[in-house]
């Protein structure tokens, strides 16, 4: 039997922030389970929706854990760089809103790791409309986004830093 194996890449800061929350979910699970465990002692109603609502608490949990250990495993730590100059992931990108003349830093990531809150500063996954125009976009080039809404947003890369 042959896995789709798909290889994730994190940044380094972004990989510890997914392993914390793993570990805070592996605690809500254990808190989740001994919550089922007293409901199911107390219980004289099979009908209870305070013992379904705790395992369905449980199940989501479980299967947000199974995630994450999906994701980990799969990760691969983006360390070294050879980017040419061009926006890879990992890399923290200065963008000017051409329209405000507003900058913005962002750190580019992949989708996973987008999803995980905490850190310094925004971030942009590679899968976003913004992520896609950006990877391999060098210092000075301009490029436009085109938004769900119908709109279009124009950037340009002030700044690439690793």
């Amino acid at each position: 039997m042959t896995q789709n194996t798909k290889t994730v890449k994190l940044t380094p800061e972004g990989h510890a922030r997914l392993q914390k929350v793993l570990d805070q979910e592996m605690a809500r699970l254990a808190e989740a389970t001994r919550i089922l465990q007293e409901q199911m002692q107390t219980s004289a109603d099979s009908e209870d929706t305070g013992l379904e609502d705790a395992k369905r608490e449980k199940m989501n949990i479980e299967a947000r854990i199974d995630e994450l250990e999906d994701t980990l495993s799969q990760a691969t730590i983006i360390e070294d760089h050879e980017h040419d100059g061009r926006v890879e992931l990992g890399a923290v990108v200065v963008l000017s809103n051409e329209a405000t003349k507003k900058d913005m830093k962002v750190l580019v990531v992949s989708a996973p790791e987008a999803t995980v809150t905490g850190g310094s500063m925004p971030r942009v996954s590679d899968d976003s409309p913004v992520g896609k125009e950006l990877m391999g976009r060098k210092k000075g080039e301009a490029f436009v986004v085109n938004l769900d809404n119908g709109k279009q947003m124009k950037y340009k890369v002030k700044s690439i830093e690793y």
